[in-house]
């Protein structure tokens, strides 16, 4: 049997096609290929975020009818890979792709105990969320009592993390299924959120801070106004660039991602038409980032009282690094407790 798994030819003018479908021509044939791990990731990414805003789909499952009808050899190909080909099955079905693969690929992956395979909580956390959607997992108490421990610790997010903050939004996603359900985290969790939020906007992270807002939003939070507005508009101020050569390393996360948020507060989160063949995603993001400033003058300032060493700190900054921090300042009434803790002044003395 041949190993060669082969994609519609969908090449042809985006003319008269939906935004959402040009952007399915972009990450399904015109980025790399499909044999590319990384071409998972980011289709798995973008039919996630297709299904979470609700966003127009019709002509979207055309462009992947070839990969849903592959799905059988591709798993077999490629099991190391389930999750991301089982995100892409159960998305593609909820979108309304005719067919019931997921649920057959679901009991083979409970059968075999892939989530139980899995090394991290993280992982397990996806995996168990997936297998669910077709009725194949029940819940665990211990996984999910180590998830909510794991983000209930404010002190972790108070300090630049950001392998721990993605962890952080990613268990609120899948606690929450993605916004199908209440994830009952803790008032301690609400903060670890807003820790997160005040360093991602310190440092103008509009990839990690649009998953902040999200995640607030599906644990029933309001963000901040001016996080919201800082994602939206670098979401608006977003450009594809057609471009040829091998696949682009861009900024299409962070574009994705500040659209689903978007696509949440009601805004259109495939806004973008994207050009024919492949295409670069580019999003702004200022030189100013205050966040290195404050970090570099903890040693100098040795306070976790930062109505103490404001006035110390305020002559170090820019105007633009100014404006940021005086942003964040106002952007929520935890802006103490958080340098409290990101001061890091309780560390053993040795």
């Amino acid at each position: 049997m041949s190993n060669v798994i082969t994609l519609n030819d969908h090449r042809l003018s985006r003319a008269g096609m939906s935004r959402p479908a040009g952007h399915a021509a972009l990450f399904a044939d015109h980025r790399r290929d499909v044999a590319d791990v990384f071409w998972l990731k980011e289709n798995a990414e973008f039919l996630n975020i297709l299904v979470a805003t609700g966003a127009d789909a019709d002509d979207v499952l055309p462009v992947y009818a070839s990969v849903y009808d592959q799905m059988a050899e591709r798993i077999a190909q490629y099991p190391q890979y389930y999750r991301f080909l089982l995100s892409i099955c159960l998305d593609l079905e909820e979108l309304g792709m005719a067919g019931d693969k997921g649920a057959a690929i679901c009991e083979w992956a409970a059968r075999e105990g892939l989530a139980e395979a899995e090394l991290s909580d993280l992982q397990r956390a996806e995996a168990h969320r997936l297998l669910a959607r077709r009725g194949c997992s029940a819940p665990d108490a211990d996984l999910t009592g180590r998830l909510h421990r794991f983000i209930d610790r404010t002190a972790t997010f108070a300090v630049p993390n950001k392998k721990a903050a993605y962890e952080l939004t990613h268990i609120v996603f899948y606690l929450s299924d993605y916004g199908r359900c209440d994830p009952q985290i803790s008032e301690s969790a609400v903060q670890s959120l807003t820790f997160a939020g005040l360093l991602a906007f310190l440092d103008q992270d509009y990839d990690l801070l649009a998953e902040i807002c999200v995640s607030l939003r599906y644990a029933g939070e309001r963000p901040s106004t001016t996080w919201e507005a800082a994602v939206l508009s670098a979401h608006g101020a977003a450009q594809a660039i057609a471009v040829d050569g091998p696949a682009p390393f861009d900024d299409y996360h962070s574009y994705l991602v500040c659209g689903w948020l978007a696509g949440i507060a009601g805004r259109d989160p495939f806004r973008l038409d994207m050009p024919e063949g492949r295409a670069q995603i580019c999003m702004s993001r200022p030189s100013a980032r205050p966040l290195r400033d404050l970090s570099g003058a903890l040693p100098e300032l040795a306070s976790g009282d930062w109505q103490r060493v404001r006035g110390r700190m305020l002559p170090r900054l820019g105007m633009q690094s100014l404006e940021i921090l005086s942003a964040a300042e106002d952007s929520t009434d935890h802006f103490d407790a958080f340098y409290r803790q990101f001061a890091r002044t309780s560390a053993p003395a040795l």
